[in-house]
């Protein structure tokens, strides 16, 4: 079973040593951060375990965050055709002009994969899922690579659902993943957990209040971290506008809400009481300080995809989720569900209303007890080792395990 050093050196011997090269990795996945940042993720693990012996080259779409991701990491990067299933309550909605358009690129994208598989001959192929992964992991099966999958959410996504059939393991990120897999793969599944940056779990507080500039804030009363991702949520924002003084009469509030929408939020924050705007930090993005945000903060307020899951979990925060009701298949709600039955997590999963996130949040804040059982429940179903898991499949699959 992977998992053990030793099993791990003798698949370096065998790939490195044995054979005199570099063991070689093609990774593709992406469309969006949740499937980019678990491959990047895993990517750097691997490099920390080998060294420099190994070559990796990411394949993915043109102009695209996978593209950039990989040109800022210095990771090679190859572009292949892909087609999007935009999907419909409608049956009928599936055979709309724009999916059939882009699913008649997939041969296209089958082929370049193919081509580039072939070229490079790589140990293993790894997909964390996206349309793109699907050419690549199907030319990994055309050409006989073993192929990993990993899947981020609590439900199978469907590329993931797509490629399961043709790969040798199935990474999940939960155990309740597994009965929704296609019962013959069942057997090849592995919970290895979702990979989590690991500067994100070595966070430190008193850094956050010096580099955010938070001398106002009181430490006697809980840090709430309000996020909507890299470029904000309205539906967020707009929540929380709703609440704030009352919110800041309960806590110090550290509030992401994006780039374009900072001068807005910024207005209606000048109303403010000076007692309340001190204990108020309103930023349109958090850089390099997360890790140190993510430490201070005693409950978060956030959409709840996969990496935010993932997070949260490692961490051992009590958040309240508003899942995005645009996701695809819903996978927010259903990941917001999964933490609030086993009471990890409160989210809002019916009504959505600035009095609906002020019951949700008021017990977290008022009774220290809760929050903490909460987070610990949320800790329970963490997996901070998950890239190392991760890779441990990835080692095991390309020796032939």
């Amino acid at each position: 079973m992977p998992g053990t050093s030793a099993a791990i050196v003798r698949v370096v011997n065998r790939l490195v040593f044995d054979r005199q090269r570099p063991l070689r990795l093609i990774v593709t996945g992406g469309g969006t951060g949740g499937h980019t940042y678990p491959a990047l993720t895993a990517i750097g693990t691997l490099r920390d375990r080998l060294g420099g012996a190994v070559e990796v080259v990411w394949v993915g779409s043109a102009n695209s965050l996978e593209a950039r991701v990989a040109a800022g990491e210095g990771i090679e990067f190859a572009a292949v055709a892909t087609g999007k299933v935009r999907r419909s309550r409608n049956p009928l909605g599936l055979v709309s002009p724009a999916n059939l358009r882009d699913m008649g690129r997939v041969p296209l994208g089958v082929a370049q994969a193919r081509s580039l598989v072939a070229g490079f001959g790589p140990d293993v192929v790894l997909a964390t899922g996206g349309y793109v992964a699907v050419p690549v992991g199907l030319a990994a099966r055309l050409c006989r690579r073993p192929l990993v999958v990993h899947e981020q959410t609590v439900r199978l996504g469907l590329a993931n659902k797509i490629l399961a059939r043709a790969a040798a393991r199935v990474a999940v990120s939960s155990a309740s993943t597994v009965p929704l897999l296609p019962e013959p793969v069942r057997g090849a599944a592995v919970v290895t957990g979702n990979p989590v940056r690991p500067e994100l779990l070595s966070g430190n507080p008193d850094k956050a209040i010096a580099a955010l500039g938070l001398q106002g804030i009181d430490r006697a009363l809980p840090t709430v971290y309000v996020t909507g991702g890299a470029q904000g949520s309205g539906q967020i924002n707009d929540l929380v506008r709703g609440v704030l003084p009352w919110l800041l009469s309960h806590a110090n509030v550290i509030h992401q809400c994006g780039p374009a929408n900072y001068q807005q939020m910024r207005r209606h924050a000048a109303d403010l009481p000076a007692g309340l705007a001190a204990r108020y930090l309103l930023t349109g993005f958090v850089g390099p300080e997360l890790p140190d945000v993510l430490a201070l903060a005693d409950v978060l307020i956030s959409r709840s995809g996969a990496g935010t899951i993932a997070e949260v979990t490692a961490l051992g925060k009590a958040a309240v989720f508003i899942p995005l009701a645009s996701s695809a298949g819903d996978e927010q709600a259903h990941n917001a569900r999964h933490l609030v039955q086993g009471g990890a997590a409160v989210a809002l999963l019916g009504q959505v209303s600035a009095d609906a996130l002020r019951e949700a949040v008021t017990p977290l804040l008022a009774d220290p007890g809760r929050r903490a059982a909460v987070a610990e429940r949320a800790r329970s179903y963490g997996r901070p080792d998950a890239a190392d898991r991760l890779v441990d499949v990835v080692l095991s699959v390309a020796a032939g395990r």
